[in-house]
């Protein structure tokens, strides 16, 4: 008796018949369908791109001339205790450091804490010289910190980029002192039109938000004396300068007349208890 001629598949093997003609075992491949990343690891993996590409030193050169009118504002005292929150290449951090070291009220310390490795890499790198700065690799939504620790926090040109907002808070609002001042610096925000002109360009999701939201946020979250200032930037731009985020110099010119947003709030008088998860 002859079974013909067997129905094959696109592999050349038999689909039917009696067992001996599909004695050719047909294994199934299955592919397991790629993991997406976190917002986190998101930030991460651009960042780490943006160190591999020098853009940490840079930050200094772009963002130097707000930064140093924010850190006047924040009246800082040797011997504080200062977070550094999305620190990038420590430039920032560094500045904080000498301005809190020894003195009568003892040894100020500063924390860079930043989501992307090689960032915390080159700013530990670029350190060695400071006794009291400590690099920390964590997320602004689950710092890796203690309770009630730190008098003062800066955070230049990243809170923009942290996907939940209000867990971001709710860390710092865990890790401030009672009392302790906080100093939010933001160039991309609603108010300043010339800032949107970037957005585009940007390689993972940002919020853009106006100044009264953000106050109302911060205040939601329990934080008193909530102010928003505008600082401009006072950095010359000259004439043979290569833009590729404005549409022209005279829109980075007026971006910069417009200035950067800093938000400044203090948390009240309270210790925050402990949270019931593990935070190292």
């Amino acid at each position: 008796m002859s079974w013909g001629n067997p129905k094959l598949d696109s592999c050349g093997l038999p689909v039917d018949g009696p067992p001996h003609t599909n004695s050719r075992r047909r294994d199934k491949i299955f592919l397991m369908p790629e993991k997406s990343l976190t917002p986190d690891e998101k930030l991460q993996q651009e960042f780490n791109r943006w160190a591999a590409a020098g853009e940490g030193p840079k930050m200094e050169n772009h963002h130097l001339d707000i930064t140093a009118k924010t850190i006047r504002r924040m009246n800082l005292r040797p011997g504080e205790r200062v977070l550094d929150l999305g620190c990038g290449s420590g430039w920032a951090t560094r500045l904080l450091a000498r301005l809190v070291g020894e003195g009568p009220d003892g040894f100020g310390q500063v924390v860079g804490l930043d989501v992307a490795d090689e960032m915390i890499r080159e700013a530990r790198a670029a350190s060695k010289d400071f006794d009291n700065v400590l690099y920390v690799w964590g997320s602004a939504q689950q710092i890796p910190w203690e309770e009630n620790f730190f008098d003062k926090v800066l955070s230049v040109e990243s809170f923009y980029y942290y996907a939940d907002q209000d867990r971001a808070l709710m860390e710092l609002f865990r890790v401030m002192a009672p009392q302790g001042r906080l100093f939010i610096l933001i160039n991309l925000y609603k108010d300043n039109p010339y800032s949107l002109q970037w957005v585009d360009m940007l390689k993972v999701p940002v919020h853009v938000r106006s100044a009264a939201e953000y106050v109302e946020l911060l205040k939601k979250h329990a934080f008193e004396n909530v102010e928003a200032c505008r600082i401009p930037d006072d950095t010359p731009t000259p004439d043979d300068y290569k833009t590729k985020s404005f549409h022209s110099l005279d829109d980075l010119r007026a971006f910069k007349r417009e200035g950067a947003l800093l938000l400044m709030a203090t948390k009240p008088d309270l210790r925050t208890p402990a949270p019931g998860y593990t935070i190292y």
